[in-house]
């Protein structure tokens, strides 16, 4: 049993350390998805083989498991927390805009099934300043002004490229130069709007919504997030991209996308996982993998944060602190 365990690891392992190009095939991107799991069977590995002193079992448990802590450390320790001030500014009673910083939020409303006014009341309780959501429906769009999204959020910029689902920046702040695309994307409409912060820094946000690595898309999931990576050209704007990219940060092409620009907020935070998805299946299984991101520009600092289930959707919302200079 020991080694079963331990070289049911292996694969796993050696799937995250695959290169973009292969990570692509079929059912690998799923596995890797998983890839934090493995240092729980990794342990139990361990121990099985300690008692049954199997010395080959052993060896593959903690190859494994040291790199996977290699891997997963840098999401528990940070080098750039945020201070008081960035508390300070996001913890009044109302969003103050203008400064240097801003709450923001992201959540795939699983095709306008999402609770709307369960999103409004996390946006009025976290005091959101910018919130990005993808597959949003006509109705669902409706059902949040109706709940008063409004009021705390009022410039807002839609779009769909097929007339049915949509991705959506809202901003307590004018959207300056708000696009339907940004990304010129194959997977979908990528809504863009910029926000001023204080000393005339402007942020371009970005509502992201990937392809699914499913059958049949496993190509088309690796291209949407080259497409994605191709922004690290547009070196004349800062972006913040918030949203659903269906990869984790184990995922090469995700990496890829980031490079050397772009950095992936919950990494930054070091307050451990995000895990958002599934977020609609009770406590088993639970949420797994982190697809749901704020990946931030060179020069803004994430931190704080956190997720929140929304009743009627399948991932659970994305919060974060960002500070930028």
């Amino acid at each position: 049993m020991a080694f079963v365990c331990a070289a049911a690891c292996v694969p796993a392992v050696a799937a995250r350390a695959l290169p973009a190009g292969l990570q692509s095939l079929p059912y690998v991107p799923v596995l890797v998805a998983a890839t934090p799991w493995f240092m729980g069977l990794s342990v139990i590995a361990l121990m099985l083989a300690i008692a049954s002193r199997r010395f080959l079992a052993g060896l593959l448990a903690v190859v494994t498991f040291a790199a996977n802590v290699w891997w997963q450390y840098p999401f528990f320790s940070t080098t750039e927390p945020l201070t008081r001030a960035a508390d300070a500014a996001v913890g009044q009673a109302h969003a103050v805009t203008g400064d240097a910083y801003a709450r923001v939020m992201t959540c795939n409303v699983y095709k306008g099934r999402a609770d709307a006014r369960a999103i409004v009341e996390t946006v009025r309780d976290e005091r959101v300043e910018v919130l990005a959501l993808q597959e949003t429906t006509d109705a669902f769009v409706a059902q949040l002004e109706e709940a008063g999204i409004g009021d705390y959020l009022p410039y807002a910029k839609v779009a769909s490229s097929d007339g049915m689902y949509g991705n959506g920046l809202w901003s307590a702040s004018p959207l300056i130069g708000p696009a339907n695309d940004d990304v010129n994307s194959s997977a979908s409409f990528m809504p863009g709007g910029t926000v001023a912060f204080a000393d005339g820094v402007k942020i371009r946000f970005v509502s992201v919504h990937t392809t699914a690595p499913v059958p049949g898309y496993w190509g088309q999931w690796r291209r949407a997030l080259d497409e994605l990576g191709a922004m690290k050209a547009h070196t004349d704007t800062r972006y913040v991209f918030m949203g659903d990219f269906n990869a984790t940060y184990d995922h090469a092409p995700f990496r890829d996308f980031l490079g050397d620009r772009f950095r992936d907020g919950a990494r930054l935070a070091g307050r451990g996982w995000t895990f958002t998805w599934p977020a609609d299946r009770g406590v088993l299984p639970p949420r797994f993998a982190g697809i749901d991101h704020v990946v931030v520009d060179q020069g803004v600092t994430a931190g704080r944060m956190k997720t929140v289930v929304v009743p009627g959707t399948d991932h659970a919302a994305l919060l974060a602190t960002l500070a930028v200079r």
